[in-house]
């Protein structure tokens, strides 16, 4: 029997894949939820909005205006608006909360993704053996290198730390929590777009379907039912070796 990778379903990898993603979506927010009462966001959200109720009543402005609505006022509607801006910006109360509120935001989102990773990610698939999640165990699949050998310790943690975490799920919620901040606007869309399109592509255009975690791990997801999968190189090695004197043999009847 020679050795051939047993690619996955496509349909069975989008479902283990949104199966893993509402379950690590769920590990994040919890870790999400507690971090945050520990670290007291929500209080430097409450103070946040108490000063910025306290400057609306005390100029009289309609929290509530558009762009376009400002537009139109005359030069004396316009003037609380533009004396309250220059209060808001001169507050320490408010400086020190939206500080707080854009540095603690980015703390929790890059404490709670990286728990989650480490969870569903990491020690799950060890667990489990094979590289699976339980997405992926559930729909009989299986992660291995791309020569067949069985994943073990550095493969694991650079496929899900590395590539998952940090280059796919990181990168991306710090351009968004930059997009929410206003820092980034159309350029962060863009950055976002591409990233999207580069993994289409990987996945398009590689022999293995692989996506941007599975090329810098050298891995591959395969039906796992149907695959071979060997314990380590040697046994890789040895397994070839067996297989070419068995052609020579009967190249020789």
């Amino acid at each position: 029997m020679r050795f051939e990778l047993q690619r996955a379903d496509f349909w069975k990898r989008i479902s283990a894949f949104l199966f893993d993603f509402i379950l690590f979506g769920i590990v994040a927010v919890g870790v999400a939820a507690a971090l945050s009462a520990i670290l007291k966001y929500d209080m430097y959200v409450e103070v946040a909005e108490q000063v910025e109720a306290e400057y609306t009543e005390k100029y009289g402005l309609d929290p509530d205006i558009t762009q376009e609505e400002f537009a139109a006022l005359t030069d004396e509607q316009k003037a609380p608006y533009i004396a309250c801006d220059k209060a808001r910006q001169e507050d320490e109360r408010l400086i020190i909360a939206y500080n707080m509120i854009a540095n603690l935001s980015i703390a929790i989102t890059s404490a709670s993704i990286l728990i989650a990773s480490i969870i569903m990610e990491l020690i799950v698939p060890i667990f489990f053996k094979n590289g699976q999640t339980l997405g992926k165990k559930i729909f009989g699949l299986a992660v291995i290198h791309t020569n067949g050998v069985r994943l073990h310790g550095q493969a694991h943690f650079v496929r899900a730390i590395v590539g998952k975490c940090a280059i796919e799920t990181l990168v991306p919620a710090y351009i968004l929590l930059m997009i929410l901040f206003g820092n980034l606007g159309i350029v962060g869309a863009a950055v976002l777009l591409l990233m999207a399109i580069l993994e289409i592509v990987c996945m398009a255009t590689t022999r293995t379907r692989s996506t941007i975690h599975d090329l810098i791990s050298d891995t591959c997801v395969v039906d796992f039912n149907s695959q071979m999968i060997f314990e380590n190189a040697d046994e890789l090695v040895a397994y070839k070796t067996r297989i070419h004197e068995e052609e020579v043999n009967k190249k020789e009847y």
